[in-house]
Formats: structure tokens, C-alpha cells, sequence
């Protein structure tokens, strides 16, 4: 076994311990903890396949943004007045019944996966790379991209005039 697959297995580990905790955990907090530990792990895969940039935005947009996003609001809330009440059996059963198709759907679609036709060029290739997606950026779609950032821009001070109120 080479070092990619070691490194596959232990971060496809981490990603599922860290999801089971996730829904394990009684604390909101620690549980989007997990979930940011989720997210590494996710992006650690990416880099696996040679998606640099696909890595990075995933740690800078759902790694940093969107659970600092998560955590603000849990602060916000008074969990103190939340009390978890006791689900009826009834739910639990309709959980476990859920979760139970779900396998079978997974198990279904991944018997029919030809693994030999799926291969994935992960050592030599220059495809993922960062320089390449900003070579087309900045080429070809110049002024999509040009526009898109006076987008972001316009939605950004907008957020700042509403804020301000």
C-alpha cells in the first residue's frame, strides 16, 4: 500500500469519526467543531485528487466562513432556554428506518461502480492545478470574472449599509 492510500484511509477516518461525533455530541458547539474537523479532512481528500484550489476554497469558505457563521448564531442563542425534549419512539423508528433506505440506496449505487473505469490521474498531472484556473480566469473569462467581483463588491457594501442601521 502506497502513501496516498495510508493517508486516504486515515483521512476518510478522521471524516467519519468526526461525523459520527457530530451527531453524537450533545454540545451545538462541539459539534460544529467536529464538523470543521470534518471539513480538513474533506479538503485533505481534495489534495489527495490533485484539486488544490478546490481544497483551499473549501477550507477558507466552509472551514472559515460558514462556521464562524454556525458559531455566531449558537452564541446568539440561549441554549439554556432550548431543553432537548425526550423523542417518542415513534420518531427514533422513523430515524432508524430512514437511515436503514439510505444504506441500501449506498450499497445499491456503489455495487453498480465499475472501479476500473473510474480511475483518476493523481501524480504527474496538471489538471486541479491553481496556475492553470487562473490562466483561463484571466484569459478567457475576463469579464465574467471582472463582473463577478463588482458583484461581490456592490453585495459586500450593501451588507455594510444595512448593517449600520
Amino acid at each position: 500500500m502506497g502513501v496516498t492510500a495510508i493517508l486516504f484511509w486515515i483521512l476518510s477516518s478522521l471524516a467519519l469519526l468526526s461525523a459520527i461525533m457530530i451527531v453524537v455530541s450533545k454540545n451545538p458547539v462541539h459539534s460544529v467543531l467536529w464538523l470543521i474537523l470534518v471539513f480538513f479532512a474533506i479538503s485533505g481528500h481534495y489534495l489527495l485528487l490533485n484539486a488544490q484550489f478546490l481544497a483551499i476554497v473549501n477550507i477558507i469558505v466552509y472551514a472559515g466562513a460558514i462556521m464562524v457563521l454556525f458559531l455566531y448564531v449558537l452564541m446568539l442563542i440561549d441554549l439554556k432556554k432550548i431543553v432537548d425534549p425526550q423523542r417518542s419512539l415513534w420518531i427514533k423508528l422513523v430515524g432508524v428506518a430512514t437511515g436503514c433506505c439510505l444504506l441500501l440506496v449506498l450499497i445499491a449505487a456503489l455495487s453498480k461502480a465499475d472501479q476500473t473505469t473510474a480511475l483518476t490521474q493523481t501524480i504527474g498531472g496538471n489538471i486541479g492545478l491553481v496556475e492553470n484556473l487562473g490562466k483561463i480566469l484571466f484569459s478567457e473569462y475576463l469579464v465574467p470574472f471582472e463582473i463577478s467581483s463588482i458583484l461581490f463588491l456592490s453585495a459586500m457594501v450593501g451588507a455594510v449599509v444595512i448593517g449600520k442601521k
